[in-house]
């Protein structure tokens, strides 16, 4: 497994992520650190000028990322899950993204501007009006929600809508990348939330935003979709947002080893590691751990491997595959923090506490896509087929 992230690197980001939580406040030194030691184009291919980490090893990354900043490894999985769009793409014949991958290798951070305001159907459908330009390209038109990285993405993916376009007229949705230098959008501070603070996911007010023609990578129709544009955003935002998570319990894990070991009981004179209730509640974390990263592993090498050997490869299965990894992993991550709490005790209820901060920072794993709801639809109709 490829390291990029030092030890001494992820501890100097421990030390920050009180203060960037505490003040609202983005991780700009941390986002600096990162780029300086190239983890930004980790997924990039190594023929590309990138460090050619695989899904698997990236999700691993992100996860000691998660364990020590959070919010700044939910931030930088926005910026992942393009580098991991173009790699997906790129491994399987498919160079229309590989300008990104070139773009990455030059400095540009990419940001995910996909969410909408009352937009269930995410990748489905769009609020967000699509007019195009006459030459190929489009203005894009509408807000976007939890637009991670808003201080310092130099590039944004869009989703929106045309609503009658092509020969047939028929609405198509319309997928592009516009710049922060060809304005035409609003970045709002209304970032202030109990948790993943220092990911300022501030909402964006598109009014004009451009993509010219060589920006524009995918026009399709609205509704389900195999094009692989549309499935390697699907499974490689599941499965590096369900990273994000592990790596918060695994750290919620440790801590509440620490507290065990630390905490003595004035009942018995023992410490807490020798309290049954205790250590039972620690194994329950760790049984479930365990079972997280047999499912992330186990995902992420079939995915990874299916470029080059079509027998693994799952089609639409792998939207059940990996929506069900995003909801079992950030419901157990929730749970194995909760544990941690229990264990650890009344001091993780302040805001100085690391716990206390990752019980609130779990929580935001509730609201991303795909939803509980979203994933048992998926898995039902897997199962029976479409509703009628």
């Amino acid at each position: 497994m490829t390291h990029l992230l030092s030890d001494s690197l992820l501890a100097g980001l421990r030390e920050r992520a009180a203060d960037y939580d505490r003040d609202n406040a983005f991780f700009a030194e941390d986002l600096a650190d990162l780029q300086a030691v190239g983890y930004l184009r980790a997924m990039v291919p190594t023929a590309l000028g990138g460090a050619g980490l695989t899904l698997r090893e990236t999700a691993h990354e992100q996860a000691r990322l998660s364990a020590h900043a959070p919010a700044t490894a939910l931030a930088v999985n926005m910026h992942h899950v393009w580098v991991a769009v173009a790699r997906y793409l790129h491994d399987r014949g498919d160079t229309s993204l590989d300008w990104l991958l070139s773009e990455v290798v030059s400095g540009e951070v990419f940001g995910f501007g996909y969410s909408e305001p009352g937009n269930d159907l995410v990748l489905l459908g769009s609020r967000t009006e699509a007019r195009p330009d006459g030459s190929g390209g489009y203005s894009f038109h509408g807000r976007k929600i939890f637009t991670s990285n808003s201080p310092a993405w130099t590039r944004l993916g869009v989703l929106g809508l045309e609503s009658s376009g092509g020969k047939d007229g028929e609405p198509r949705l319309v997928h592009a990348f516009v710049t922060r230098e060809g304005g035409g959008f609003e970045i709002l501070d209304d970032w202030d939330t109990i948790g993943m603070r220092a990911s300022q996911s501030r909402s964006t007010v598109l009014d004009g935003a451009h993509a010219p023609a060589d920006r524009v990578v995918r026009l399709l129709p609205p509704g389900p979709s195999l094009d692989p544009y549309v499935l390697g955003i699907f499974t490689s935002f599941e499965v590096l947002l369900a990273s994000v998570y592990a790596g918060i319990a695994d750290r919620a894990l440790e801590l509440a080893v620490e507290a065990a070991e630390r905490r003595t009981s004035m009942k018995t004179g023992k410490t807490y590691a020798q309290d049954t209730d205790v250590r039972r509640r620690i194994a329950d974390m760790a049984l479930a751990q365990d079972s997280v990263w047999l499912q992330i592993d186990g995902i992420t090498r079939d995915l990874d491997a299916s470029a080059s050997d079509p027998t693994l490869d799952r089609g639409a299965g792998w939207f059940r595959a990996t929506a069900g990894l995003k909801v079992r992993v950030t419901e157990a991550a929730r749970e194995v923090v909760d544990q941690a709490v229990r264990v650890s005790g009344g001091s993780t209820y302040f805001n100085r506490s690391e716990l206390g901060r990752l019980y609130r920072d779990v929580l935001a794993g509730i609201f991303h896509p795909s939803s509980d709801d979203a994933a048992h639809a998926t898995v039902a109709q897997s199962l029976l087929g479409p509703l009628e």
